[in-house]
């Protein structure tokens, strides 16, 4: 399959038919690209379909998005990932069986499955609603199975349930890229109009949308001579793209770095004005630098985002019904997740990268 001839944009029409809506008898087996070993390639194998628990969904992937934190598990930057392991958490599918004691959702549902897999209810941070720091929580494709594979399973209280607009492979990233994203965004403030965003992949190609519709100015730094990331900046609205190392034309009111880079963190407190924030939105960055007070002084700030909450996804898919979002992707089949993983670390996707079923 020429993965290049798949490259498309959400809401085409040639993509809205990868969800078979037919009810076949369901399969025995499945196929699904698995990680044995951190630091290895995935492999194809054919596995036994899971069955859902009592409070689980069995859900035929449509589609699943490659994310940054992908790699990171498989380089071990993240430790302690669930052995063998289905890598995936930005997954659209649709409901083929309900666990016992499913009520929210049912057979033929489109759902879209995130990061955040359970929750406890009961830890300190659960209960100051604080979920995503959850002491005991499960993320799927890293401590619970993903969505490189034609079924998983998932709790239902950590699925959304969408719009049959979102039943396209396109639709995948939001469910990270957009989701994270978001979170990251929030943290910005609603009065910063100038914001800078490090890096411009998955993530920054949705937020730009949501920032221009509400008149916000775009900054976009990219890896130092790439300009082809800069110009899909430019295209998507950005008012300046340049490189990581240059000083953009004004003061920022706030930086999101994306690119999973410390070094960027105190760049970017240098780049922004007095009381500003800086938010790093990556599970994981290289080694922050020291750096000289003077920089962080004048009330500017750092804060990380960890993972998001369910009502972060209820208020971005419900934005998402005033915004529209055109996601740019790149498409591959299951069986070329490799190939997507390594397209992905080398900065060869303008936009992200798609598995399609």
């Amino acid at each position: 399959m020429d993965t290049e001839n798949l490259k498309t944009a959400a809401g085409s029409t040639d993509i809205t038919d990868y969800g078979n809506k037919d009810r076949a008898p369901l399969p025995i087996t499945m196929q699904a690209m698995v990680m044995d070993a951190a630091g290895q390639s995935l492999v194809s194998k054919m596995l036994p379909l899971p069955v859902p628990n009592e409070e689980q969904v069995l859900v035929r992937v449509i589609a699943c998005g490659v994310c940054r934190t992908d790699l990171h598990i498989i380089d071990s930057e993240l430790a302690r990932p669930k052995l063998p392991l289905i890598l995936g958490h930005e997954i659209i599918g649709t409901v083929e069986k309900t666990g016992t004691k499913v009520t929210s959702l049912k057979q033929g549902d489109l759902i879209g499955i995130p990061w955040l897999g359970y929750t406890c209810g009961h830890c300190p941070y659960c209960l100051k609603d604080q979920e995503n720091l959850c002491e005991n929580a499960l993320f799927t494709g890293y401590t619970i199975d993903g969505g490189y594979a034609e079924y998983t399973v998932a709790f239902q209280k950590y699925c959304f349930r969408l719009e049959p607009s979102y039943d396209n492979a396109s639709a995948a990233p939001l469910l990270c890229a957009g989701l994270i994203g978001y979170r990251s965004y929030q943290m910005v403030g609603t009065a910063a109009k100038k914001i800078g965003f490090y890096g411009f992949g998955a993530a920054a190609h949705i937020l730009i949308q949501i920032a221009r519709f509400q008149g916000k100015e775009i900054y976009a730094f990219t890896r130092d001579g790439d300009l082809e990331a800069q110009s899909f900046a430019t295209r998507l609205g950005a008012v300046w793209s340049g490189n990581s190392t240059d000083s953009p034309p004004v003061k920022l009111d706030a930086a999101i770095i994306f690119a999973p880079a410390g070094e960027l963190v105190p760049k970017a407190l240098k780049d922004v004005d007095k009381g500003c924030p800086v938010i790093c939105g990556g599970i994981h960055m290289s080694d922050v630098p020291s750096f000289p007070y003077q920089l962080l002084w004048e009330e500017r700030s750092v804060r990380s985002v960890a993972n998001l909450t369910r009502k972060d996804g209820d208020d971005f898919f419900g934005l998402l019904s005033s915004v529209k979002i055109k996601t740019e992707t790149r498409l591959f089949p299951l069986k070329q997740a490799n190939e997507a993983l390594a397209a992905v670390r080398n900065g060869d996707v303008e936009g992200a990268a798609v598995l399609i079923m």
